[in-house]
Order: C-alpha cells, then structure tokens, then sequence
C-alpha cells in the first residue's frame, strides 16, 4: 500500500502535515490539495490543536504545484471570460485553501528545507510564521512560462516585503537563499540544517503554550491593521483588546499573575 502523499500526525497540541512526494520534488497535486482542506478544517475546529505545521520530506520543500494534475487549467472552459471567472473564484487552484489560512484564529507555521517554489511559496506567505534551514531557496518562476503567480504570490509578496522585493522574484525571476529572504522579512528566522527540525519543533511548541484566544485575536488585529490607516489600525487594536478584557482567560491569567505577585510579597 502506498503511504499517503500528506502526512498526518499531532502532539502536543500541534497538527503536522508533512508533504511526501519527493520522487516528484512534493509538486502539490490534488491528493495533496484535499489533505491540506481537510486537515486545514480539523485544524480550525477542534479545540485541543493549536498550531498547525507544514512541512516536507526529500531534498525539497515544493516545486510547485503539479501542473498536470486536478489542480491544473480546466480544459473544458473555451474562453477567456469563463476562464477568468473559473480562476478568480478558486475552483481547480489553491485559492480558497490559502485564503481560508488567513482568517483561522490559531497559528499556522510552515517550514522550508530546500527549494520553495511557485505555488508552494505562495501557500508559505499565507501562513503566520515562515521558518527556513540554512539549504532553503525562494522563487516565484511564472513569468518564465508566460505568465504571473496568480495565487497571492504577487499580492501577498509585494504586501509583505514591499514592491521592490515582489519585482526581484516575479519581473526579473530571480530566486532568493536563506540569508536574503530573512533580511528582507520574507522568513522570520533561518536555522542549520542539522538543528532545522528541533528548533522548528520548540518554536511550535513556545506558540502552542501561548493564550489561544490572545494569539487568535492577534491574528485577527494584525491581519486587519495592516491595511488600514494608523487611526483605524488603532481603533481596531482598542476594540479586539477591550473586547478581551471580559475573556475567561484574560481573567484568569490576571488572577494568577496577581496571586503570584502577592506571594512574593
């Protein structure tokens, strides 16, 4: 029996979802595509998960998304018009899947070793927190088949490392290591290969130990604030925070943070 090309486990309140494709470099197919819906829902439901990471096995992290599978153009629609709204609405791509990462109020991390490519990076710059190993390497190669990453990979980059950087990957495509895309904040932070997995495991295990309802509101009053003005990003901040004030874990919290100061007193 083959093992399956998405591998599932969870501890310590962390979901794992690990790609396992490497004979076709994890390209993300349609078996791949409806693990990551499934799980990315379960993710989102169940209480007693926290984060969710991604991950891969081989010498890559992704090429891509496999072009020759489900996910790929429908041949059956003939004309532009009825492309473009097949393509806008997210049906045969990954559209809804990366969209639907924003707004879950929990964490989501993926992990880079090797290259991260087209598609795949386009998934990573919707996920929360990006981690590299020191071998990672970032491209966005569309414009080399005639065409430009249609999936957030030009909003989302140029949102998260400006218009200059978007130009790198996606105008001239170039790719990027490690060390550059950390400088310019397109991954937070970037281990040794030999240390990767430790390290990405006890960064997910710090985020799973943090009050889950702050860190979902965080989510949410970043996500919000990074598009407003500063007078609706403030507003927006105030009202999340006041609104946690009347929280059972707020509360909590506070309590014991009380009780542990008069103890000391």
């Amino acid at each position: 029996m083959n093992e399956p090309l998405v591998l599932v486990s969870e501890s310590d309140a962390i979901l794992e979802l690990v790609f396992n494709r490497p004979s076709k470099l994890n390209a993300i197919n349609g078996e791949m595509y409806d693990t990551l819906i499934a799980q990315t829902e379960r993710f989102a439901t169940d209480p007693s998960l926290r984060v969710m990471l991604i991950r891969a096995q081989g010498k890559y992290f992704s090429a891509g998304v496999d072009l020759n599978s489900e996910l790929g153009p429908d041949p059956n629609l003939a004309t532009p018009t009825a492309f473009r709204q097949w393509y806008r609405e997210g049906r045969g791509s990954l559209h809804p899947l990366l969209d639907r990462f924003e707004v879950i109020e929990k964490p989501i991390v993926v992990a880079h070793h090797g290259p991260c490519l087209g598609g795949a990076l386009e998934m990573s710059l919707s996920c929360d927190f990006r981690l590299a190993a020191q071998s990672a390497r970032y491209g966005l190669p569309e414009t080399a088949f005639g065409n430009i990453p249609g999936s957030g990979g030009t909003s989302r980059m140029t949102r998260l490392v400006g218009p200059q950087w978007a130009r790198w990957f996606i105008m001239a495509n170039l790719q990027m290591d490690a060390d550059k895309a950390e400088r310019i904040g397109l991954v937070h932070e970037v281990y040794a290969d030999d240390e990767f997995g430790s390290r990405v495991r006890d960064f997910c295990m710090n985020l799973a130990k943090q009050p889950a309802e702050a860190i979902g509101a965080a989510k949410l009053a970043i996500e919000l604030s990074a598009d407003l003005d500063r007078a609706q990003a403030r507003n927006v901040e105030r009202i999340v925070a006041s609104s946690l004030f009347f929280g059972d874990e707020f509360r909590s919290l506070v309590a014991a943070l009380r009780d542990k100061l008069g103890k000391k007193t």
